[in-house]
This record gives structure tokens, C-alpha cells and sequence, in this order.
């Protein structure tokens, strides 16, 4: 029976087209043998592969000027593939393992790196599609609870503890131990979300494990009705349900409008749940100007705007695209600013709702 590629690596990156000068987000998945690239990330067929094979790689690529960390791979039939990445780092941890992807295979060698699977030695048998379908099963499987930490509901959720016994109880593992290395696969694979500051911390890698057995470490499902709420200061309103999430980052951005392509001043705040960045005049009021979603979205650092004026000399530029492809420029006031926004929407976009 044929092996199936290992998945070395997978996110969101900006791909140029092949025929027209159009970039647009893509779930690009590295495999030991070559790169699919998806419309979305929940499609089950991609939209194009690219072989390893007698490839090359290269970075930094300066083809396009306006486009920030952008790498290029040349296939062995002499096609280019352009890539942008969001950030410095998340460039380099791709190219890295691409380059050592490519060296692999040309030398007939499989990827050294451990896959999850390899790493926390899970039986092979193991399916992990099927035993998440046996965790969301409504008769049989973990209930999803409302449960309350911190001054905050979180809804459609359960704890690190609850998921070990159900492990240990439906058979799938011989102890608590064996339980706590497969729910922490689970949580790297994507089938799992962290829920909290303390199941967070653990995933970010700030613990021994990634996943934790705790009853006050939090869990729910990718595609449940996840979604947690604040209280306010007197203990007894909940924040309206488009505001309920714990906010992220905060701060002024330059933002340009859609119609005018003229550049305002707005407040903007970026709250965990649901995935929204909100914008508001930084004069005052309550009620947002607007929101963009960011589900799905991609975001990376742009050196000038196409086809318009600069506003600046010294621009500090990133884009925004949505799901649905919309795209909002805004400019920070320092790199490292533009980095950290950069950064947060990114964290909010995989794990908000």
C-alpha cells in the first residue's frame, strides 16, 4: 500500500497567478513531494500542484518591488510560482523547509523532519478524520458545555480533562498518558482549538505538553458554535454578541477608503471572537464605522499601493484580503507596529468565528 506524503507544512499565503498579474490567497500545503494550493482551506480537492522535483527556490525574490517577502519556485519545466508570505520569519520557515524538501527528494530521500504522528508515536491505524467524527457524535461523543473562567463564558466548549476520559473511555487509548499524546495530535492537526489563556499558552508552546489535562484548560471544535463573552464591570451584562470577544490589539491605522482611495485617520480594534477587525472614528463615538471580516483571511506587508498615489514617503503598508477577496490597505506607523497588527489579525483569523 502506497505511503501518502507527509504534510510538512500548511497556511495561508498570497499566490501570484499564472497567467495574469493577479495575487490572491491560496492554502498552500508543502508535502514532501510537492505544493497543493487550495482556494480555501476546507476544500477537499486543491487547485493545482506543483512538483519538488528538479525544482529551485528563491529568496529574498525581488520581481515584484511592491510586494514584501515574496519567494519564488522555478519548476523543472521552467515555470515560475510566486508566493508572498506575510512576514520576515513566516517567509524564511518556508523556504527553509521547501529548500530542504527539494534536497530530499532529489536525492531520493525521504523528509527528515518528524511529522506529529512520528513525533508523539501514534499507531499508524489511527485515523484521526474519524476518531474527531466520533468526538462530535451527539449521542456518544463529548458534550459541549458552557462553562465560566475569568469573568468570561465560554459556550460550546469542554475542558483538557473531559476530552482524556472520553479518550480513555471509548478505548481509543490504554491510559491518561497514551490519551494526552493523541488529544495533543488533535490540537497540532487542526481538530481541536484552544480556548483561554491557559489552553492558548500551552499550544503556543509555553508548557510540556501542548495539550493539557486540566479541568480549568479549555477546548472546543473548529466548526462548533464556539463563541466566548465578557462581563462587564458590575458582573451582571454581557457585551453585545458582535463585541463579546476579549480584545486582541488596539490602536490608530491609516485606512483607505474603497470608493475615493483617500486616506483617513480610524481607531481600530481587533477583538478574538468573532474574527472582526472593527473600525471607528478616533474623534469618539460608540458605534463602528465599519468591520472587516477575517475568517480566512490573509494578510502581509506591501511596500506601495498599486496603481495610486503614495500617501507617504515612508509607507508602512499591509493588506488585507478576505475570504471573499476584498482588499483593505492600511498603514501602521512603524515596521514593528505593522509586524505586530500583522501578527494578531493572523492569530485571529485561524481561531476566530
Amino acid at each position: 500500500m502506497e505511503r501518502e506524503p507527509m504534510r510538512i507544512r500548511e497556511g495561508y499565503l498570497v499566490k501570484k497567478g499564472s497567467m495574469f498579474n493577479t495575487w490572491k490567497p491560496m492554502w498552500v500545503v508543502l508535502l514532501e513531494d510537492g505544493i497543493e494550493f487550495y482556494k480555501r482551506k476546507a476544500d477537499n480537492s486543491p487547485k493545482g500542484m506543483i512538483p519538488l522535483k528538479g525544482s529551485s527556490i528563491h529568496s529574498p525574490c525581488q520581481d515584484f518591488g511592491k510586494r514584501m517577502f515574496v519567494f519564488k519556485l522555478t519548476v523543472a519545466k521552467q515555470q515560475d510560482h510566486f508566493f508572498q508570505a506575510a512576514y520576515l520569519e513566516e517567509r524564511d520557515a518556508w523556504v527553509r523547509d521547501i529548500k530542504k524538501a527539494i534536497h530530499r527528494i532529489d536525492g531520493g530521500q525521504r523528509f527528515s523532519r518528524k511529522s506529529t504522528r512520528k513525533s508523539i508515536r501514534l499507531p499508524e491505524t489511527i485515523n484521526l478524520s474519524a476518531l474527531y467524527l466520533s468526538m462530535k457524535d451527539p449521542e456518544k461523543g463529548i458534550k459541549e458545555l458552557k462553562l465560566e473562567k475569568d469573568k468570561r463564558v465560554f459556550n460550546h466548549c469542554f475542558t483538557g480533562t473531559c476530552v482524556i476520559d472520553w479518550l480513555v473511555s471509548s478505548s481509543s487509548v490504554r491510559n491518561r498518558r497514551e490519551g494526552l499524546l493523541l488529544a495533543s495530535s488533535l490540537l497540532s492537526e487542526g481538530y481541536l482549538q484552544p480556548a483561554g489563556d491557559t489552553s492558548k499558552a500551552a499550544a503556543e508552546g509555553l508548557s510540556d505538553s501542548p495539550f493539557l489535562d486540566l479541568s480549568d484548560a479549555y477546548y472546543y471544535f473548529p466548526d462548533s458554535g464556539f463563541f466566548c463573552e465578557g462581563y462587564s464591570s458590575d458582573d451582571d451584562v454581557v457585551l453585545k454578541e458582535e463585541f463579546r470577544g476579549t480584545i486582541v490589539k488596539q490602536g490608530c491605522l491609516l485606512k483607505q477608503g474603497h470608493r475615493r482611495k483617500n486616506w483617513k485617520v480610524r481607531k481600530f480594534i481587533l477583538r478574538d471572537d468573532p474574527a472582526y477587525l472593527h473600525y471607528y472614528d478616533p474623534a469618539g463615538g460608540e458605534e463602528p464605522l465599519g468591520a472587516i471580516h477575517l475568517r480566512g483571511c490573509v494578510v502581509t506587508a506591501v511596500e506601495d499601493m498599486p496603481d495610486t498615489k503614495k500617501h507617504d514617503d515612508d509607507n508602512i503598508l499591509f493588506e488585507i484580503i478576505t475570504a471573499n477577496e476584498i482588499h483593505y490597505y492600511l498603514q501602521a506607523a512603524s515596521s514593528t507596529e505593522r509586524t505586530e497588527w500583522i501578527k494578531a489579525i493572523q492569530s485571529v483569523a485561524r481561531t476566530g468565528k
